[in-house]
């Protein structure tokens, strides 16, 4: 793993806005007196909600708040890859997954796009819209290749869609997540092959059950006392 730092650029101070707070003291009445410290990743990934990123006085907050070592809040900020240290795009922060499936599938090829349309990788674009970045697997392999973008997966893209698919974001449009090949979930393009009969899910085919498999025995009725 790379060293991540932070930014050598920060603002000058940080203020929850007053539904994160809200947020982040629930998290914190979620756990047992003298645990408030166990709040930490939530709280961190709510101040990234908030403003994109975590800064360094968003990091001295979290430790002042949950009564811990600045050092301690800044290793965790540093060692978990879901937190950006540095501003990112207004528009869209867009992950490309590199790992081996989507690399056989063409991810650097998504990855040319992303360097002529927005810039270097780990930079913001000139405009300030747009973020890119390499990552490992994102777990959707088998609609590879695919992107992040801000909180949902594109998947089965191709450089002319993903293409597009920048566009609208930078036409302010919201494009629905998923598979750009229409597939459903990780079924084949096409659709499903198997499982396809709807009586294996309406009830059409069930039979009742004259006994429950592994079902423990009824115990018997005890006889009545005669008088």
């Amino acid at each position: 793993m790379s060293v991540r730092r932070l930014s050598p650029n920060q603002p000058a101070s940080f203020a929850f806005q007053p539904e994160t707070l809200e947020k982040a003291k629930w998290w914190i009445a979620k756990f047992p007196q003298g645990r408030q410290q166990s709040a930490v990743i939530p709280i961190l990934w709510l101040i990234q909600k908030q403003d994109g990123w975590v800064s360094e006085p968003a990091i001295r907050t979290v430790a002042e708040m949950l009564g811990m070592a600045r050092i301690r809040v800044l290793e965790v900020a540093t060692f978990y890859t879901m937190f950006m240290l540095e501003p990112v795009g207004s528009v869209a922060l867009v992950q490309v997954c590199g790992t081996t499936p989507c690399q056989l599938r063409g991810s650097e090829s998504l990855m040319a796009v992303c360097k002529r349309k927005i810039g270097a990788k780990d930079h913001l674009s000139a405009d300030g819209k747009f973020y890119w970045q390499e990552v490992e697997c994102l777990g959707a392999c088998a609609n590879a290749p695919m992107a992040a973008i801000n909180d949902y997966y594109y998947e089965d893209l191709t450089p002319e869609s993903f293409e597009a698919l920048l566009d609208d974001f930078a036409a302010g449009k919201a494009p629905a997540p998923g598979s750009l090949a229409k597939r459903q979930g990780s079924a084949p393009e096409g659709g499903p092959l198997t499982l396809s009969d709807p009586a294996l899910y309406d009830g059409t085919a069930a039979k009742p059950l004259k006994k429950i498999p592994n079902a423990a025995p009824k115990a018997k009725a005890k006889a009545e006392p005669t008088a």
